[in-house]
């Protein structure tokens, strides 16, 4: 049923009284009744997550939170809860991952409640002790296959992702490699494997073509998530920038694979990483007219993005650094995307490239096999 704005209000005092008092079941009640679609007023999520809390309903209360969070992104109490959730879940990796964007939303001027504020130095230490018990899971995993013999700028990686030591010039989102060059865009003369990956064009052009006759082959690059904050992207769910996956987190898209079998064959002359769950990583890009990928890093520094552009209209443009390059049909593009940058497509026609990632050619195979090895960890926490 419908509620006026004044019975929606004393139903709201009615349920914080009842949490006030302990009876989780009557606030229960109450809220879940003003979240009703029929309800027609806001609903309040946070007060039903907080009385799922006090009821002890843990999946109640992460369903209620991730509604908050889906309407309102920076809610604090929304960010410290839902951290709270994953956290009694055992998931420490996700709960950090709350717990830090609670603390970057949190304003700097003092005015956070005193409650809220316990709330957060408790967040902080939480996010310490989760760094240390991935730490020594790390340093554990590693000491069973020797990855510290990779060197020393493996070894720096390592105080890097553990905190201590701070990244400078270089900056991938979530690993850092130490003692790489800081170059926006290889050539492609560099690589003896890219002549024959684009002798391939032709008949990876003609795979594409055929996919792109079904809409449903390509979904939106940028997709939402629960266990993790979702990115504040304005492509987010947005189909203007597709994407059609051969490879996605290290194994074969069987119902795109089998349709574009040269193209897979033709993947196969690059160096690409072996990393269980992780890579290989490639797929078609399919960029929009109009669409703006605003600047960004990637997540690591550790490899190189391809692109064999396959359908290039005019006005459109990639720009890495301080270096603007424009795509060219059947020319590679090879760039390190832990440096800022940035594409566009300002043209009347779809552009799409081959997009897939490489190792790093100043990465010798001690630090691969390393790297490897600790990526795998990090998956396996």
């Amino acid at each position: 049923m419908a509620f006026d704005a004044g019975q929606a209000d004393a139903m709201i005092r009615e349920g914080v009284a009842a949490m006030q008092r302990r009876d989780a079941a009557t606030a229960r009640r109450l809220f879940e009744a003003l979240v009703d679609p029929e309800a027609g007023v806001a609903p309040p999520w946070l007060l039903l997550a907080q009385a799922c809390r006090l009821g002890g309903d843990d999946a109640a209360e992460e369903s209620a939170i991730d509604r908050l969070l889906a309407d309102q992104p920076n809610s604090l109490r929304g960010l410290v809860m839902k951290g709270d959730c994953r956290a009694r879940a055992g998931d420490d990796r996700a709960a950090s991952a709350f717990y830090t964007r609670a603390l970057q939303t949190a304003p700097r001027d003092g005015s956070v409640p005193p409650a809220l504020a316990a709330d957060l130095r408790r967040v902080e230490q939480a996010i310490e002790a989760n760094r240390q018990s991935f730490q020594a899971h790390m340093e554990a995993k590693l000491a069973q296959v020797q990855g510290m013999r990779a060197g020393r700028r493996f070894a720096e990686a390592m105080d890097i992702l553990s905190g201590r030591r701070q990244v400078y010039l270089q900056q991938p989102n979530s690993f850092y490699f130490p003692g790489l060059p800081q170059i926006q865009f290889y050539e492609r003369e560099q690589f003896p494997w890219v002549a024959e990956l684009e002798a391939a064009a032709p008949a990876i052009r003609e795979e594409l073509i055929a996919l792109m006759g079904d809409e449903g082959s390509f979904a939106p690059y940028i997709r939402a998530r629960t266990d993790r904050p979702n990115p504040p992207n304005v492509l987010l769910e947005d189909p203007s920038w597709g994407a059609a996956y051969i490879w996605k987190e290290g194994a074969l898209v069987p119902e795109i694979a089998e349709r574009c079998p040269r193209t897979v064959a033709a993947l196969r002359a690059a160096p690409m990483p072996d990393i269980r769950s992780r890579s290989p990583m490639a797929l078609f890009s399919r960029l929009h007219p109009g669409t703006h990928i605003r600047p960004h890093n990637g997540m690591i520094n550790t490899r190189l993005i391809c692109h064999l552009p396959l359908i290039v209209p005019p006005g459109c443009g990639l720009r890495v650094g301080n270096e603007t390059r424009e795509w060219e049909e059947g020319r590679m593009l090879i760039f390190d995307d832990s440096i800022e940058h940035e594409a566009w497509n300002r043209g009347d026609e779809t552009r799409v490239v081959l997009l897939f990632e490489i190792w790093r050619p100043e990465i010798d195979a001690a630090e691969r096999e390393a790297l490897t090895a600790l990526f795998e960890s990090i998956v396996d926490y």
